[in-house]
């Protein structure tokens, strides 16, 4: 009987490709774990750009909304402010339309009656002031969202402006 021998060249061969196998396996794990560092980055600044986007919404809703109001004035708009924040009070014929900013929130309220609804959360700044241009008394809201990350570097600032169409 006749006994197989390996001659020491394949068994070199054998281990050069066992080790290059350890070595792509190594690289690809490396490639891995950097592709996977990658896709959470995107991930968690896809969160923040949706959640951006959403405040951008629903702020330009609110300041609509503001405008709409003041434009429906029949009365004099005031705007007092207390320590705990600011309340713009508009009269729309038989009913109140209020403005409430405290505690990082925007309330709006119908009449006094009413219960306020909540239009805007996260509010870092909000101002609503007269600014007299000739006859007429325009009102601007000048109002800074909190950034969801602190690596945010564009604040996320608002100016509507509006007229009462009669003259309060």
């Amino acid at each position: 009987m006749k006994l197989h021998r390996y001659n020491s060249r394949s068994r070199g061969r054998l281990g050069m490709m066992l080790l290059e196998c350890l070595v792509y396996i190594a690289v690809f794990a490396i490639l891995l774990g950097g592709a996977t560092t990658v896709f959470y980055f995107c991930w968690d600044h896809s969160d923040a750009l949706i959640c951006a986007a959403d405040d951008i919404a629903s702020t330009l809703h609110a300041g609509e909304r503001w405008r709409a109001d003041v434009r429906a004035a029949t009365g004099k708009i005031t705007v007092e402010t207390t320590a705990t924040g600011e309340a713009m009070r508009i009269p729309e014929g038989a009913r109140e339309v209020s403005y409430r900013f405290e505690s990082g929130e925007v309330r709006r309220q119908f009449s006094a009656s009413a219960k306020p609804l909540l239009l805007l959360a996260n509010v870092k700044t909000s101002q609503m002031q007269m600014d007299t241009r000739g006859a007429v008394s325009a009102w601007r809201w000048e109002l800074e969202m909190f950034p969801h990350r602190k690596e945010t570097h564009l604040p996320l600032r608002f100016t509507f402006e509006a007229a009462a169409q009669s003259k309060p």
